[in-house]
């Protein structure tokens, strides 16, 4: 399962992508919507990706993890508004035994976090909104960064 949506994350689905009765361990991980950043108060984070690259990407990261660490890996990204407490990343794997599992499930989120074309915009509470680490996405014209 590999999935960019607009829609709340089903993180059992998410987990239940990955179930495999020779697999012993399944790891979880769930990232949320913080109530503050850098001590200013949030409101939600808006997301934005480059759906094409962004879900060839996120399919070849979940590959990887899988011919590394022997694994099943699903990853599942919101796109649009993310409000306070709301997931807005979820990543599973299950492996034959735990520690490939967690490695896995490590591997996955932190290659997303670096490979992945998405982009995020903080929506602090007093309106003001920011990108992420000062970085925006390009001009999409015909589905495709400018």
């Amino acid at each position: 399962m590999i999935q960019l949506t607009p829609d709340p994350l089903d993180v059992g689905t998410v987990a239940g992508a990955v179930a495999d009765p020779e697999h012993g361990g399944t790891v979880t991980f769930v990232g949320t919507t913080r109530r503050e950043a850098a001590g200013v108060a949030v409101e939600a984070i808006e997301y934005q990706a480059y759906e094409e690259l962004a879900l060839r990407e996120l399919r070849a990261i979940a590959a990887e993890a899988e011919s590394r660490f022997g694994a099943r890996v699903a990853l599942a990204h919101r796109v649009g508004r993310v409000a306070v407490g709301e997931p807005s990343v979820a990543v599973a794997a299950s492996a034959p035994h735990r520690p490939a599992a967690f490695a896995a499930c490590r591997f996955a989120i932190d290659e997303l976090k670096v490979r992945a074309p998405i982009w995020k915009r903080l929506v602090h509470a007093d309106g003001v909104a920011i990108w992420a680490d000062g970085l925006a996405p390009e001009p999409i014209r015909g589905g495709r960064p400018a």
